[in-house]
Parts: structure tokens; C-alpha cells; sequence
């Protein structure tokens, strides 16, 4: 009897201890992305999709936030393990610039990777009159969460543009499906967002109104001075009743972690993202632009050890 019972306590310390190891060996991947009418979302859920499958012991989620600057200022608090981010937004970020929303330098970030190139997408409704950005003036227009990545893209192009927020009638602050609802009951003329090519918001919306594409010129891109932010073109066809191509300006987007990360772990995200990139493509059209051999370039912050390491061995650091 004495040896049945001693067999049963060693079996349940045996089941103790490996469910406690388990649990300790979990991996947890919280990527922090944006609204969910954005870019920034489904490609999260894509990837919490391929490192719940390619990382053992993974838990992977995908978190909807405000997108850049507070996805960053979580990353440096330890909140996330994982962000999407613009380019200018991750560069203030890494210099402290609190007119930005960072209070302080955020040293704890870490490159993962480039991804694809956010667009500035201004788009009217065509029976507001709006065809240039100075039409803006005296207009109702939102230009994203506060302090938003999306936000920071509209001060610096209205402020390259000689226009201020002091010159529209309203200027509301809302993530871009609340901003496409607004133009659609007539309670706002125009919005401003900067996300990839074909973003589900604008796409909804040019379905429900005609819309006009704003363009911002090449020599307003120009005015900007941030290298991060390029000439570009919005396709003829992007949206339902854009005809033309449309001038304006690119940034691109980086996957982001923090120093807190194991080697092993930024190793295992940088190869699982690269060995699933059809799942990425499949999730957005913008995905079809990350590129690994495109995956340091431009890197505001320093690379993290682990991710440094898989491109090493995939030749993209020589």
C-alpha cells in the first residue's frame, strides 16, 4: 500500500513539475499593432498566426492600440514584445522628441525589421470641393489618434504644406474607421491617413461616396526635410473612382522589439516572419512589399542581436 502511494506522490510531482516547466519554457508575443480598420492590424493577426504555429511553446497575440508612438512607448515599458511602427515616429522615439509623445529617449527598442511603406492617403468626399491640400482651410478634417503615427505624417505635411490645424474649421482626432463613418453621415469633409496602399477604411469608403484622392506635391514632400519621407504615387485604381495616379508621400513602416527580448526569441520572429511571407501576402496587399533582402535598410535603431543573427546566416548582413 505504502509503495502504491509513494508511486502516486512521485507521479504528481513528476506531473507538477513538467507542467510547471511548461509553463516557464511559454513563449509570449504580444504584437502591439493599431485600429483595426488600419493596415497594422491584419498583419499582426497574421503573424500572431505564424509564431503561435512556428515558435514552440508560442502564446501569440495581436493587441489593438493607437499604433506608433504608443506602441512604442509599450515596447519600452515591457508591455509587448513586438510593434508596428512609421519610420519618423520609431526616430523620435530613439531621440526622446516629446513634442512626439516620447518623454524620454526610448533606448530599449531594438530592430526587428523593414516591412512596407506607409502612404499619406488624403481623401475628401467630391461634394466638399476639396482638390488641393489648400482647399483644407476652413474644412472639417481628421487626421488620426493623437499623436498617433498618423498624426505626426499630418503635422509635418500641413506644416510643409504653410497650413496649420488653426486653419481648418474642426480638426478631430479619430482612428480611421470613425473618421470614414463621419464623412459618410456628412459630419466631416476629408481625412488623412497613412497606412498602405488599399487600406480597408478608404476602400469602404469610396464604395459608399465618391471621393477625391488630395494630392501632396513633390515639392511639399521636399519642404518636410525628414529623409524618412519620399515622393510617391498612389495608383490609378487603388480606389473605386480614382482614375488618375496621385503624387504624394511614402514612409516606411518597421517591426520593432526590445532589448528585454531573448536572442533566441528576436532570432525565431525575424525567421518565422521570412519563412511565412505568403501568409503575410494573403493577409494585406501592402505585405507584398516586405522584402528580406529590404530588412536593415533604413533601420532608425540598433538591431537586435537575435535578428542580426538570422540575417547573417541568410546572407543579408555579409
Amino acid at each position: 500500500m505504502r509503495i502504491v502511494r509513494w508511486v502516486a506522490v512521485v507521479a504528481a510531482t513528476a506531473a507538477a513539475l513538467t507542467s510547471t516547466l511548461a509553463l516557464a519554457q511559454q513563449q509570449f508575443v504580444n504584437i502591439l499593432t493599431g485600429g483595426q480598420a488600419g493596415v497594422y492590424y491584419p498583419l499582426g493577426v497574421a503573424l500572431s498566426q505564424i509564431y503561435g504555429k512556428a515558435i514552440p511553446n508560442a502564446k501569440a497575440t495581436a493587441q489593438v492600440t493607437k499604433a506608433s508612438a504608443e506602441n512604442l512607448n509599450l515596447l519600452q515599458a515591457g508591455r509587448g514584445e513586438l510593434a508596428l511602427t512609421l519610420g519618423d515616429a520609431l526616430s523620435d522615439a530613439w531621440k526622446g522628441d516629446e513634442e512626439a509623445g516620447f518623454k524620454t529617449k526610448l533606448d530599449k527598442l531594438r530592430g526587428l525589421s523593414a516591412t512596407y511603406n506607409n502612404y499619406i492617403q488624403i481623401v475628401a468626399s467630391a461634394d466638399s470641393g476639396i482638390r488641393t491640400l489648400a482647399d483644407l482651410k476652413g474644412k472639417r478634417v481628421s487626421v488620426g489618434a493623437a499623436k498617433s503615427g498618423t498624426e505626426l505624417n499630418a503635422r509635418a505635411v500641413f506644416r510643409a504644406a504653410g497650413l496649420s490645424y488653426k486653419d481648418l474649421a474642426k480638426t478631430e482626432f479619430l482612428p480611421f474607421g470613425e473618421s470614414v463613418e463621419l464623412i459618410k453621415n456628412r459630419q466631416l469633409d476629408a481625412t488623412l491617413q497613412s497606412a498602405g496602399l488599399g487600406v480597408a477604411s478608404i476602400r469602404d469608403l469610396a464604395t459608399s461616396v465618391k471621393i477625391v484622392v488630395v494630392p501632396v506635391p513633390a515639392d511639399v514632400v521636399a519642404k518636410i526635410g525628414d529623409p524618412a519621407y519620399q515622393p510617391a504615387v498612389i495608383p490609378a485604381g487603388t480606389y473605386e473612382g480614382q482614375t488618375t495616379d496621385v503624387a504624394t508621400a511614402a514612409i516606411p513602416n518597421f517591426l520593432v522589439t526590445h532589448s528585454g527580448v531573448s536572442d533566441e526569441l528576436a532570432y525565431q520572429m525575424a525567421k518565422a516572419l521570412y519563412d511565412n511571407l505568403d501568409t503575410m501576402y494573403a493577409a494585406h496587399n501592402a505585405a507584398k512589399a516586405i522584402k528580406r533582402e529590404n530588412a536593415v535598410k533604413g533601420m532608425p535603431v540598433p538591431l537586435h542581436p537575435g535578428a542580426e543573427r538570422y540575417y547573417r546566416e541568410v546572407g543579408v548582413i555579409k
